[in-house]
């Protein structure tokens, strides 16, 4: 019975020791990656400034699935650009191979391109589009991508 007690409070630590100093960083990095989400792009358009320029990025169409042929909406407000903008699409935290959405401007300050957002074996769902205006700067949207 003693024996019993002794493996069972040793499991009980080990137990423990796993859950708090192994399994939680692992998921706590997804946590980290996902309270970085500055866009909810499944439900809206979202608007970040860059010197005060306005900036609006929309994502067709909804919702937002990795594999997916999307269209890619900037509208931008107080700024005159000399050339497109354009769009790069990666992970947060991750090296990605060379995602960008070419832009052709469809009305006085609209721009769309086409693009995919690739599905990462990791299983991880967060995207970021950083819009790039030459000239102005660049600004990140960051969201969840359905898979």
């Amino acid at each position: 019975m003693q024996l019993f007690k002794k493996t069972t409070a040793i499991l009980s630590i080990l137990f423990w020791f796993f859950t708090v100093y192994l399994a939680v960083p692992l998921f706590a990095s997804d946590s980290k990656t996902g309270a970085l989400i500055n866009c909810d792009i499944q439900h809206q358009p979202c608007t970040r400034q860059i010197s005060g320029t306005i900036v609006t990025l929309d994502i067709q169409p909804r919702p937002v699935k990795a594999m997916k042929d999307l269209i890619f909406e900037v509208q931008i407000k107080n700024a005159d650009l000399t050339r497109l903008p354009m769009i790069d699409l990666s992970m947060p935290g991750m090296k990605m191979g060379r995602n960008q959405v070419t832009m052709k401007m469809t009305a006085k300050g609209v721009y769309q391109g086409t693009g995919i957002i690739v599905r990462c074996p990791s299983g991880k769902t967060v995207w970021q589009a950083t819009v790039n205006l030459p000239g102005t700067g660049s600004t990140s949207f960051i969201f969840d991508v359905i898979y």
